[in-house]
C-alpha cells in the first residue's frame, strides 16, 4: 500500500523501564598545565592545554543541580559512570571530566610527574565555571566530588587561596565531596576554606591512602569551625565503590609514598618531615619532594 510504514513489533515492558539520563553533551575546556611549584606560587604561564567532559542531564525541566566528577590516577573508568548513573537518578546533572586524554596521558599511577594533582584543581575550577553559563544547571548549586586523586582536587579545592588565584569570581563549589583523598601535607592557611560543606569517604583499611592523614587535617578544619565530616567505612580499602577494584586487587608499580610527611614551605617548596623509604625515594633530594614525581 503506497504510503504505509512497517513497523517492528516493540516489547512493551521497554515502556516500563527508568530512564535516568535524558541528555549527553560533550564540552572541551580550555585550561593549563602547571607544576606544582607553579600553582604554589600563583603563576598562570603554564602550558595551555585543552580537556573534556561529558555532561548528563537527566528528565525534567527548569535548572538541576550538578555534580563535578573529578577521577583519579587510572582516569575517568567505571566507578565515575557508576557515580554519574547514582545522581541522574536522584535527578542531578553530572559532568564528568576528563583531565588526561586531551593532555596525552592514559594513566599516572606508575608516574604520577605526567600531570601534579594541584594542576587538576585548575580543570575543576574550570567545569564550575562551564556549567555555571549553562542554561539548564543551577549555578547556586554544584558540587565537586572526587576520588583519590581527584578526592585531593574535591578537597583542596575549597581553600580560598587557591580559589581566589585560579577559581571563577562569581561562583563558588556548594559542596566538597573527597572519597579517599590524600589529605596528610599541610599547605600554607589550608584552614582557611570554604564554609561550604566538606564532606569526606574513606576506607579505614586503605594502605595506599592512609586515613590518618585525612584524621588530623579534619579536626584542625573542625577547630576552625568549618563544617567538615570525615566518614569512615571500617574494613574498606582503597577505591572501595569502585566495581572494576571488586575484589580488592595489588598494584605492585604503583607510586606509593605513603609513609612520607611533607609541608609547604614558601616558595611553593614542599619540605619532607621525615626520611622517605627506599621505596618512596623518587622525587627527593636534600629533603626537598619535588611534588610532580609524588601521588597525591
Amino acid at each position: 500500500m503506497a504510503g504505509s510504514v512497517l513497523l517492528h513489533p516493540f516489547d512493551e515492558s521497554c515502556t516500563t523501564q527508568t530512564v535516568n539520563t535524558a541528555r549527553i553533551e560533550i564540552h572541551s575546556l580550555d585550561t593549563l598545565t602547571l607544576t606544582d611549584r607553579q600553582f604554589l606560587t600563583g603563576t598562570k604561564e603554564g602550558k595551555p592545554a585543552r580537556i573534556g567532559g561529558e555532561l548528563r542531564l537527566p528528565p525534567g525541566s527548569g535548572r538541576f543541580p550538578a555534580v563535578v566528577l573529578v577521577h583519579g590516577s587510572a582516569g575517568a573508568g567505571a566507578g565515575e559512570v557508576q557515580w554519574s548513573q547514582e545522581l541522574n537518578k536522584i535527578g542531578v546533572a553530572t559532568f564528568l571530566m576528563d583531565c588526561f586524554t586531551g593532555r596525552g596521558i592514559v594513566q599516572t599511577i606508575t608516574d604520577q610527574s605526567q600531570l601534579g594533582h594541584l594542576a587538576m584543581i585548575v580543570d575543576a575550577y574550570r567545569a564550575l565555571e562551564l556549567l555555571s553559563k549553562h542554561a539548564q544547571i543551577d549555578a547556586s548549586r554544584i558540587a565537586v566530588m572526587g576520588f583519590s586523586k581527584g578526592g585531593f582536587v574535591a578537597l583542596y579545592s575549597s581553600m580560598r587561596r587557591f580559589r581566589r588565584v585560579y577559581g571563577p569570581t562569581s561562583v563558588e563549589f556548594a559542596a566538597y565531596i573527597p572519597f579517599y583523598a590524600r589529605c596528610d601535607t599541610p599547605y600554607i592557611n589550608d584552614e582557611d576554606v570554604s564554609n561550604n560543606p566538606i564532606r569526606l569517604f574513606h576506607g579505614v583499611n586503605d594502605d595506599y591512602v592512609p586515613i590518618d592523614g585525612c584524621r588530623q587535617y579534619v579536626e584542625r578544619l573542625r577547630r576552625a569551625g568549618k563544617d567538615v565530616v570525615l566518614n569512615e567505612y571500617p574494613g574498606a580499602r582503597h577505591a572501595f565503590d569502585n566495581p572494576l577494584y571488586q575484589p580488592v586487587r595489588f598494584m605492585p608499580d604503583a607510586e606509593l609514598p605513603n609513609r612520607c610527611r611533607r609541608e609547604e614551605r614558601p616558595g611553593g617548596v614542599i619540605r619532607s618531615q621525615l626520611s622517605p623509604s627506599p621505596r618512596e625515594s623518587k622525587g627527593y633530594e636534600g629533603g626537598i619532594w619535588t611534588l610532580e614525581t609524588m601521588f597525591e
